[in-house]
């Protein structure tokens, strides 16, 4: 492998990628205008429950109830103002031709509603109306939801409010197009200006995003052999790339001056440094690839998801720095040298001396943090659903928050049972009422009561409720969609139902979110072991070392400990999903800071003592590390400003705060480790054969 990298084989196959540099330029173009068609193709998913496994008790219920009764779960709540029951009543009715939705339940479903409202039990009465106020419960298709629920709005004039699953689905599928369009347009020119002030050619730059624009577009392109991507790997990909990926370009072209500069002629410079940066561009690149590739092992489907698309990301990033870079930089470098300017960054002299006189207390401090951090990122308080994704000052919240103050926190299950025995269908129903969450139950049994035979129910309530197979009872349960209460009762109604049948299917936002959460916390500890097991290995076998891959992944994962007890100790509950990502998201995308740092103080430990030796390193690497790690933070933190989803907007905040504390760890913590720890390093470096 080693006669591979630094032999003639790689040296001619860089000198034919140079030589055939018009072949190159044609392909990738061609390459790119077949990409960007291909990537208006690609259909993005918004829903979180199609990401539960196949074999999750709710995924099974779901395509159960899909099954007999051609719907699913009602997954929407809308409540209009000033409306009577006999035009609520009339507005059902038009809700229930909207395209798109399903079925409706109302107050009509329940009781009789020619009778007196004194007449009807009071608690059934509030769950569906109260104050002159109708709250209507709708079942939405998911391929339909938008067209759906602004069909709902437009039929009448009155104030109405919606909330649901349903309704998040469908404001995310409006804004994060939108949002992500805003986070391009600002990210572009910052990277930029980030790039102008850590190079010495105003054009560089434009090289850099270039490169970085045509993996992107090659990446969003061939996403379409997946058919669909999700919300996340959508809104955050792109960004995540950008960031994560352009200091492979910074990595060429600065080996590439730096032989210009010794004098070689610009076609033996270029193969010269793409020979020298190989190694550190792939290694750097494969540890990402592998912190994207642990996602794939998860069984909630969204890592793998996120885990192809961004590993792909990744690759293509590298083929487009080792092969399209070094011909574009050949065919430009004479305006790279007319746009010369003068360095805007110091040469870090003093701070590489900074750096060495805090090398103690650094060390000490780094230990103090380091062991309350990793006992509190175990801690966390976490969110699994989408009930809270949408926080306060949007529609949603407030529309959310208008329907809570007036009916209460509330939601449905819908427990699917065979059919035919009413008796046990009663007792179950019976028992099912004593849950003292449940305030209502729509059933056969409830509604016609088991001595009607099925025949004299009329045709449309007979089929909301008896299909060839099952009985569905629809349970309104007053608990929020995510809570430890609302947990308890999908436990509660699981065991009852178990005791009176074998077969038997319940489903509802509570209980995707119950699934969602057993899933989600399995994979953790699986996921993160496989991607610092990989990512050690590949250190190990690239820098010949194994005492220095346990430095630089502790201290790495030390950063992602500290990243993530933050919320803990400011008492903020985490999506899970964010942060069962950014555990191997930052491990791979920051370890290269760690990787590009130690790689230059063996170089420098060849020829000089470690004191000196580190502080050459510090001298020549800060800048290129707070390149990186500043794009990094900035795609975190224009993701997490601009978006107003939940999930991606704390999945930008904790990539951004991450690249912070890698970058911090990586230049003041990871020196003193490199000095103190030296000669163990330099004893069990593995030797070259003379």
């Amino acid at each position: 492998m080693q006669n591979f990298l630094k032999g003639d084989i790689m040296k001619r196959l860089f000198e034919q990628i140079l030589r055939h540099r018009k072949t190159v330029i044609l392909l990738f173009g061609l390459a790119c205008i077949i990409s960007a068609f291909m990537s208006t193709k690609v259909q993005v998913n918004y829903n979180l429950v199609d990401y539960l496994p196949d074999d999750a008790a709710s995924t099974k219920a779901l395509d159960q109830m899909e099954e007999e009764y051609g719907g699913g779960v009602p997954n929407a709540r809308m409540m209009v103002e000033d409306i009577r029951i006999p035009e609520a009543i009339t507005l059902k009715q038009e809700l229930e031709n909207v395209e798109g939705i399903t079925e409706v339940t109302w107050l009509d479903d329940a009781v009789d509603v020619t009778v007196p409202l004194e007449t009807m039990d009071q608690d059934i009465l509030d769950d569906y109306y109260k104050d002159n106020t109708a709250l209507f419960t709708l079942t939405v298709d998911d391929e339909k939801t938008i067209e759906a629920l602004n069909g709902a709005r437009e039929l009448t004039d009155k104030t109405v409010s919606m909330t649901g699953a349903a309704v998040n689905t469908a404001v995310a599928m409006e804004r994060t197009d939108e949002e992500i369009q805003k986070i391009v347009l600002l990210i572009i020119p910052l990277c930029f200006v980030i790039l102008v002030l850590t190079t010495t050619s105003w054009f560089e730059p434009v090289l850099f995003m270039v490169t970085i624009g045509v993996a992107i577009l090659l990446n969003q392109g061939t996403n379409l052999i997946f058919g669909e991507i999700s919300f996340v790997t959508n809104a955050a990909g792109s960004i995540l790339q950008l960031a994560v990926s352009m200091d492979y370009s910074i990595f060429l072209l600065h080996r590439f001056a730096d032989y210009r500069k010794m004098g070689r002629n610009v076609q033996d410079a270029m193969i010269e440094a793409l020979q020298k940066a190989f190694q550190s561009i792939t290694a750097s690149g494969l540890t990402t690839v592998i912190g994207f590739a642990a996602l794939i092992l998860m069984r909630f489907k969204i890592g793998p998801d996120m885990g192809y698309v961004m590993a792909k990301a990744i690759v293509f990033s590298m083929l487009s720095v080792l092969i399209f870079l070094p011909v574009v930089a050949i065919l430009c470098y004479k305006l790279i040298d007319r746009t010369q300017h003068r360095p805007f960054y110091p040469e870090f002299k003093g701070f590489a001396a900074f750096v060495s006189k805090i090398r103690v207390p650094a060390f000490v401090l780094f230990f103090v943090l380091v062991i309350p951090a990793f006992l509190a990122q175990n801690k966390n308080s976490f969110l699994y659903g989408t009930s809270q994704i949408f926080g306060e000052g949007t529609d949603a919240y407030q529309e959310t928050q208008a329907v809570e103050n007036k009916f209460g926190k509330s939601n449905q299950f819908v427990l699917m049972v065979p059919k035919g025995d009413f008796a046990t269908e009663k007792e179950l129903s019976d028992e099912l009422h004593n849950i003292p969450q449940v305030t209502s139950i729509l059933s056969y049994v409830d509604n016609a009561g088991a001595e009607v035979p099925t025949e004299y129910l009329d045709k449309d309530t007979r089929s909301q409720l008896l299909s060839d197979h099952y009985s569905r009872m629809v349970l309104t349960v007053q608990t929020e969609y995510e809570s430890e209460t609302a947990f308890q009762v999908v436990e509660k109604i699981r065991t009852i139902a178990e005791t009176y049948y074998h077969d038997y299917y319940l489903a509802g936002e509570s209980v995707n979110t119950y699934d969602m959460r057993d899933v989600v916390t399995t994979d953790m500890a699986k996921v993160n072991a496989i991607a610092i097991i990989a990512v050690f290995l590949v250190i190990m076998f690239s820098m010949k070392s194994i005492v220095l891959p346990m430095i630089l992944v502790f201290v790495i994962e030390a950063s992602v400990w500290i990243n993530l007890s933050i919320p803990y100790f400011t008492d903020t509950s985490l999506f899970y999903i964010g942060y069962l990502i950014i555990s191997t998201v930052q491990l791979g995308a920051t370890v290269d800071y760690a990787i590009l740092l130690s790689t230059r103080y063996l170089e420098e430990r060849k020829e000089k003592p470690r004191a000196e030796a580190l502080r050459q390193t510090i001298m020549h690497t800060t800048l290129s590390i707070l390149t990186s790690g500043s794009i990094l933070t900035l795609g975190g933190a224009l993701l997490a400003i601009v978006s107003t989803h939940g999930v991606i907007r704390e999945l930008g905040g904790l990539v951004g705060k991450g690249a912070v504390l890698s970058v911090t760890l990586v230049l003041l913590v990871l020196p003193a480790f490199l000095y103190y720890f030296d000669t163990i390093i330099q004893k069990t470096m593995w030797k070259k054969k003379k």
